[in-house]
């Protein structure tokens, strides 16, 4: 599949390693994808494999598998996998700064996860204002 270096849409795929506790973790990344902003479409291949459609302006491979390894999903770390992501990583960085996105902007990946994360429902949140924190 050729693929145009200046379009900001880009299409790839993400593979897992098949030993995990979770026999499912391209379904399960597929739910954790699915509502993140910068990312348009994640459709499950298989067990081990998804396709990951997303805006480059937005965010990045490697900072999309970077924060799946943070929620505990295995990838696949051949040789030839390394190798692929290694590539994937120098050609998105360069286009990136090429169109003008540096690293740490308002809308990075890392910023679209904490934003997800913060809009959960769990046990961690302080709901007091914050001139209330500072009293027992």
């Amino acid at each position: 599949m050729r693929t145009n270096p200046d379009n900001p849409l880009k299409v790839r795929e993400i593979s897992f390693c098949p030993l995990h506790p979770d026999p499912n973790q391209a379904g399960t990344a597929t739910q954790l994808l699915r509502d993140c902003e910068g990312i348009l479409q994640v459709e499950r291949l298989d067990d081990t494999q998804l396709r990951v459609t997303y805006d480059i302006h937005l965010a990045t491979l490697a900072a999309i598998e970077v924060l799946l390894e943070d929620f505990g999903f295995h990838l696949d770390n051949s040789l030839l996998s390394r190798m692929r992501r290694a590539l994937i990583e120098y050609t998105e960085e360069t286009q990136r700064i090429n169109i003008g996105c540096e690293r740490g902007e308002h809308n990075c990946t890392v910023k679209i996860f904490i934003n997800r994360y913060q809009h959960r429902t769990h046990g961690c949140r302080d709901d007091r204002p914050q001139h209330w924190r500072r009293y027992l």
